[in-house]
């Protein structure tokens, strides 16, 4: 038996889907007609059956009335023909009361039983005069029983006719339930032909750009196919998404490093020849080559960061935002001596906790600042303001802002901002990558923040960090 489940299941796997939707569907509308058929069948053989015993009982019940009183005899006996009277006769219980002539019907053990009120009247089926007869047993009394027949053929005739139309009829019905089984599962399963077709081709294409064409509808009554489809369809735009966002920062990532790297080469070839050069030459090749390589390794570190995307939970725990600030602050002061940077924290917010990493947290803040000082004219201050918002004190909501006093961002640059190695016009010549703000935003929104850029009252730049509300605490932190 296990034996033929298994060839049964390699049979469906091998089998396509639609195969198998087809002789599902096919085989539940053919049982379908089988049954009603075979219920059909059924039905009218016991009517016709029922007809005839209604018959026998009426005749048997005339014979009573007409012959009361009378012994045993054969009341008639020509029931051989159809237009003929059933054929009736009236049995004693003792075998030596019986007349002199013979009995046209077969007289058996049960009919003496039935005439001594042993036995229930009965219905049975005998063979007379080479015909088929239906023959009812009734008691007549007094120790009598009354036998009465009919032809049976007509009755055995429209069985079988019954039997053949319906047989074929639960024939078409078959046939038809395979067609309508094979426009079903056709039909239905469109959509996924059409999904598996383009994903084939996108697998053969590599070309996420192709779409799933969908039925047109509401878009509330759509069935779980077509569904599936529009989910599939959303699904290969976020790839397509993806591959384009990955195949700008390659060539975004070859472009920068295209110009340190050619530096790097030459001023190590320079070194080559150190000994045609004096040692100044030599010292300012040999800084111009250490600058290089810091370039390049903090332009990698920031493609790694950026390759980053969700933290993982083990490393987060409960952070002071407020350390965070004052930490990064205080670096910034050592990095750009000529900027003061100005650090003003709002009531509530200096006991506001959220969960983070504290290491990447302060790596945001330091992109923040380094970017306002490089924009700022020295001696101006940047400005950071830690505070809170909404109803719940340091559980509210959190805003920490970074404000400068330079330029300011150009309208056409705001939307840009904080894509990667985008970097203004103004901005080209001074150093960096144009990675700082896309992994300052990256940050944010690992950390359920949300970072913005716009222009700040009365001239430069400001960028806001935005909090939600404090979620109720987390197992571990600090």
């Amino acid at each position: 038996m296990s034996g033929v489940r298994r060839l049964g299941a390699r049979w469906r796997r091998r089998r396509p889907l639609r195969t198998r939707l087809a002789l599902a569907a096919s085989a539940a509308v053919a049982l379908v007609a089988v049954g009603v058929c075979a219920a059909a069948f059924i039905v009218i053989r016991y009517e016709l059956l029922h007809q005839l015993d209604l018959s026998l009982t009426q005749s048997a019940t005339r014979v009573i009335q007409e012959n009361r009183g009378e012994g045993p005899q054969v009341v008639a006996g020509e029931c051989r023909y159809l237009s003929a009277p059933a054929c009736a006769q009236i049995v004693p219980a003792d075998p030596a009361a019986d007349p002199g002539e013979p009995y046209p019907l077969p007289v058996s053990p049960p009919v003496r039983e039935v005439a001594a009120g042993k036995r229930a009247p009965y219905y049975s089926n005998v063979s007379r005069f080479g015909q088929p007869l239906r023959m009812l047993t009734t008691p007549f009394g007094d120790g009598r029983a009354l036998q009465v027949a009919l032809r049976a053929d007509p009755v055995e005739k429209g069985v079988r006719q019954a039997a053949v139309l319906l047989a074929g009829v639960g024939g078409v019905g078959v046939l038809l339930a395979g067609l309508l089984g094979y426009a079903v599962s056709r039909a239905g399963l469109a959509p996924v032909a059409r999904l598996t077709s383009t994903a084939e081709r996108i697998a053969a294409t590599r070309d996420p750009r192709h779409r799933i064409e969908l039925p047109a509808g509401p878009p509330g009554r759509q069935d779980e196919v077509t569904r599936l489809a529009a989910s599939f369809n959303t699904m290969l735009g976020e790839l397509e998404q993806s591959v384009s966002s990955q195949r700008r920062l390659v060539a975004d990532a070859s472009h920068e490093l295209r110009t340190p790297l050619t530096a790097l080469r030459t001023n190590a070839e320079l070194l080559a020849r150190g000994d045609r050069l004096t040692p100044a030459q030599r010292e300012r090749a040999s800084a111009a080559l250490g600058r290089g390589i810091r370039e390049v390794t903090g332009l990698v570190n920031d493609l790694i960061e950026l390759a980053r995307d969700e933290e993982p939970l083990p490393l987060l725990e409960d952070v002071r935002i407020v350390e965070v600030a004052e930490h990064t602050v205080a670096t910034a002061r050592t990095h750009w001596p000529q900027t003061p940077f100005l650090l003003d924290v709002g009531a509530g917010a200096a006991q506001a906790v959220r969960p983070g990493v504290p290491a990447r947290l302060a790596r945001l803040l330091t992109n923040l600042l380094d970017n306002a000082a490089k924009f700022s004219p020295p001696g101006t201050p940047v400005e950071v303001t830690l505070s809170t918002y909404g109803s719940g004190g340091s559980a509210g909501g959190l805003e920490l802002t970074v404000r400068d006093h330079g330029p300011g961002i150009p309208a056409a640059d705001l939307p840009y901002v904080f894509d990667r190695f985008y970097r203004a016009e103004a901005a080209r010549a001074l150093p960096g990558s144009g990675l700082g703000l896309a992994m300052a935003r990256q940050i944010a929104r690992a950390h359920g923040a949300e970072l913005t850029a716009g222009a700040a009252p009365g001239g430069g730049a400001l960028f806001t960090l935005t909090f939600g509300p404090q979620e109720p605490a987390r197992g571990g932190g600090r």
